[in-house]
C-alpha cells in the first residue's frame, strides 16, 4: 500500500472497512471479463483499501480525507457494469456505497432513495406501499443498485415505452458530493441532470436520487417463436407502435440463439426459431392476442400466466439486455459482444445489413425502445470473438454502414459513447474535482484533451501489471 493511501486508511479506521484480501479483490471488480479486450487490460486492477460508508456525512469525510492526502476514489454500487466503469483503475481507496440503501420517500408518481438499494428491493417497497415500480431498470434487476445504474447505465427493461435513461423526465433529481477539501452537497434538476448521470462517478458522488414511478402491475411474460427473423423484427416493430398495448419488454433473439444459450427454453424450440420475449400489462392481454393473431407463422410457446412450462424460465427480462451475453458465454467463452443502435426510420433495414455482411459471425440480439418518441432497436449482437483486429474491423463496418457503436470494449466514458466531450462533464469535473482524484482514467477530456480515438486509450496512470512491474 502506498504511503498516502496508508495514511488516508488510517484517518477513516473508524468508518466501516473491507479487511480481507478476497473481499478487496472481489470490490475492486465488475463484469468488465464481458470483453476479451477489458479482462487482458483491467483484470490485474485492484483498490488499496475498501470503506463501507453508512451516511452522506461519512461520503463527505472519505472524499476530504482522500482530497488531503492525494488519494483517488473510485465508487460503486454492486458492481454489475459491463464495461469497466467501477475498476479502480490507479488502486487508491474504492467506496461501497452498499449500507446507503434506504428509501426515505414515497409518493405518487416518485420515489427518494439513497443510491445502494437494490432495485428490487426498491420495488419491493414501492410496491407494497404504493401500487408502483420505477419505469425502468437493468436485466440484473435483482443485484444492481439504483445509484449504479443512474451513473453507469443507460436504458434497460421498460425503455420501450419510456425511452432511455438520459431522457428528459427519467430522472427527477440527483444529490451530489464533491471531492474538495471542502466537499459540497449540490442537488441537481433538469439540465444539471447530465452532468453526473452516466458520469461512471467522474465528477462526484451520488448519494440521494429521486426517480418518477410507474403503475406496477403484474407483468406477463411471453415468448414468441418465429421461423423467419426479419418477421420476428416487423413483429416487434409493430408490437411497440402500438399504443394502446401496454409493453415492458420486447426482445428479439436470432436463431439458434434461443436453442444454443437458454437452459430452460431450448426444450421449445428448434434451431431454426427465432424468439421474441415480451413483457405485456395484464389489461393489454387482449390486444396482445388480437395482435400476435394477425401474424399467421407468430407461435406463443410460454405465457406466464397460462402457458406455463414443466421448469419456469424465470423471468424474460433476465434472457434480455445484458444477461443474454451472460447465457451465452456459460455455453461459450470465445464470445463477446457490442453495443448498437439502429435508429428510426431505418432500422429494420440497417439489421439486415449487418446480418448480410456477417452472418451467424455477428447473432442479432435487439432490445426494441424508444428515442425521441420513435420505435428504433438496441443492439446487443453475440459476436464469435476471434481476435481484437477483427473485432475492431467489425466495429468499423458497422459505423460505415450507418449504425451507432457505444463501444463495450472501452473503459472510458468517450469510448464507450460517442467519441467526443461531454462538455457538461468536464466542466462540472472541473468544478467538483480539481485534483482529479474521482474514478481516475475513465474520462479522456480530463486526461487528454486532444485524444484522436484512433486506438484504444491507454490511461498513463493505471497500476502497472505484476509482471511489468517486476
Amino acid at each position: 500500500m502506498t504511503p498516502n493511501a496508508a495514511a488516508a486508511k488510517a484517518a477513516l479506521s473508524h468508518i466501516e472497512m473491507d479487511e480481507a484480501p478476497a473481499a478487496i479483490r472481489s470490490k475492486s471488480r465488475d463484469f468488465f471479463w464481458y470483453s476479451p479486450i477489458l479482462k487482458e487490460r483491467l483484470d490485474h486492477l485492484e483498490a488499496e483499501f475498501v470503506v463501507n460508508p453508512k451516511s452522506e456525512a461519512e461520503v463527505i469525510e472519505i472524499l476530504k480525507v482522500c482530497y488531503a492526502h492525494d488519494v483517488p476514489v473510485t465508487c460503486r454500487g454492486a458492481g454489475t457494469g459491463n464495461y469497466g466503469q467501477a475498476m479502480p483503475l490507479s488502486g487508491g481507496c474504492l467506496m461501497h456505497l452498499k449500507n446507503m440503501n434506504r428509501v426515505k420517500e414515497i409518493h405518487p408518481g416518485r420515489v427518494i432513495a439513497e443510491p445502494g438499494i437494490i432495485i428490487k428491493d426498491l420495488d419491493a417497497q414501492t410496491r407494497a406501499e404504493s401500487g408502483q415500480e420505477l419505469r425502468m431498470h437493468p436485466s440484473t434487476w435483482a443485484t444492481a443498485s439504483i445509484g449504479g445504474f443512474i451513473a453507469g447505465g443507460s436504458g434497460g427493461v421498460g425503455s420501450v415505452t419510456w425511452g432511455a435513461l438520459r431522457d428528459l423526465g427519467n430522472i427527477i433529481r440527483l444529490r451530489v458530493v464533491t471531492m474538495e477539501a471542502e466537499p459540497r452537497v449540490l442537488d441537481f434538476r433538469g439540465e444539471e441532470l447530465h452532468r453526473v448521470s452516466h458520469a461512471y462517478g467522474t465528477n462526484g458522488i451520488i448519494t440521494e436520487v429521486e426517480m418518477p414511478l410507474a403503475p406496477a402491475y403484474d407483468w406477463i411474460d411471453t415468448f414468441v417463436a418465429f421461423e423467419d427473423f426479419r418477421e420476428a423484427m416487423e413483429y416487434s416493430d409493430g408490437l411497440a407502435n402500438n399504443p394502446g398495448i401496454l409493453v415492458k419488454l420486447i426482445s428479439v433473439y436470432e436463431a439458434p440463439m434461443a436453442k444454443a444459450y437458454f437452459q430452460r427454453v431450448k426444450a421449445h424450440v428448434t434451431e431454426a426459431d427465432t424468439l421474441v420475449g415480451i413483457m405485456v400489462a395484464p389489461q393489454s392481454l387482449d390486444g396482445f392476442q388480437t395482435f400476435s393473431a394477425r401474424w399467421p407463422n407468430a407461435r406463443i410457446i410460454y405465457r406466464s400466466d397460462d402457458l406455463q412450462w414443466d421448469r419456469s424460465p424465470g423471468p424474460v427480462f433476465e434472457h434480455g439486455w445484458n444477461h443474454t451475453t451472460l447465457r451465452a458465454l456459460k455455453f461459450d467463452p470465445s464470445i463477446t459482444y457490442l453495443q448498437v443502435r439502429y435508429r428510426f426510420p431505418d432500422h429494420i433495414e440497417l439489421v439486415e445489413k449487418v446480418r448480410a455482411e456477417f452472418g451467424a459471425e455477428v447473432l442479432q440480439h435487439l432490445e426494441v425502445l424508444k428515442e425521441s418518441g420513435r420505435i428504433c432497436f438496441a443492439g446487443l449482437p453475440l459476436v464469435k470473438f476471434s481476435t481484437p483486429e477483427r473485432l475492431e474491423e467489425i466495429v468499423k463496418i458497422h459505423e460505415e454502414m450507418g449504425c451507432m457503436i457505444f463501444n463495450p470494449h472501452r473503459y472510458t466514458l468517450e469510448e464507450g459513447g460517442r467519441q467526443s466531450a461531454d462538455q457538461r462533464q468536464l466542466d462540472f469535473k472541473r468544478e467538483a474535482d480539481p485534483k482529479g482524484l474521482l474514478n481516475p482514467g475513465k474520462m479522456i477530456t480530463w486526461d487528454e484533451p486532444d485524444f484522436d480515438y484512433a486506438k484504444i486509450y491507454a490511461y498513463k496512470g493505471m497500476l502497472p501489471k505484476p509482471e511489468a512491474a517486476e
